[in-house]
């Protein structure tokens, strides 16, 4: 049975490895440390996957912002989701994203912007972000860029380009 919480000190090594593990790099496992230790990091929304009392995935979502005619206003965002390649393929990230999103509703969050793979994310709501006027701030092909409203109507409030936290151009 897999267990959904939010992380604990303990299981700060244990992300990194799964990071590494998914990506074959370190730089997500920095990336998550880096938010950590920065305001952009909310302690609810660093979610893991535990199975038979091992982390087996990871989902973090972080604060950022969203620029629109010189007037900024913060938004969460998605990034990274891991999970171990042993149990990739068995719903773990599925129940990572899912639970994120519950949260992120919960704290009264209006919407989430992800940059990840076009065929996964848009079963949990998200669409182009593109058409709900809201844009990388990158050069990105349209599909993968992606938005959930948490709240009908909430991209309307938010369009404009997104502005990631500092930590994201330091991996």
């Amino acid at each position: 049975m897999v267990i959904i919480r939010a992380e604990q000190p303990a299981d700060i090594p244990a992300i990194a490895r799964v990071n590494e593990l998914a990506f074959g790099r370190k730089n997500e496992g920095k990336l998550v440390d880096l938010i950590r230790h920065s305001e952009h990091f909310i302690p609810e929304l660093s979610l893991v996957a535990e199975e038979n009392g091992e982390i087996a995935g990871h989902i973090l979502f972080s604060s950022a912002m969203i620029e629109r005619e010189g007037s900024v206003q913060p938004m969460i965002t998605l990034a990274p989701m891991a999970v171990v390649p042993g149990q990739q393929g068995k719903g773990i990230g599925s129940q990572l994203v899912r639970e994120g999103l519950r949260v992120c509703r919960e704290l009264g969050h209006p919407l989430v912007v992800v940059l990840g793979h076009s065929t996964f994310y848009p079963k949990f709501g998200f669409v182009i972000s593109k058409e709900k006027g809201i844009h990388p701030p990158f050069p990105v092909p349209d599909d993968v860029f992606m938005v959930c409203e948490l709240e009908e109507g909430a991209a309307a409030r938010f369009q404009g380009t997104v502005q990631y936290p500092p930590a994201f151009g330091a991996v």
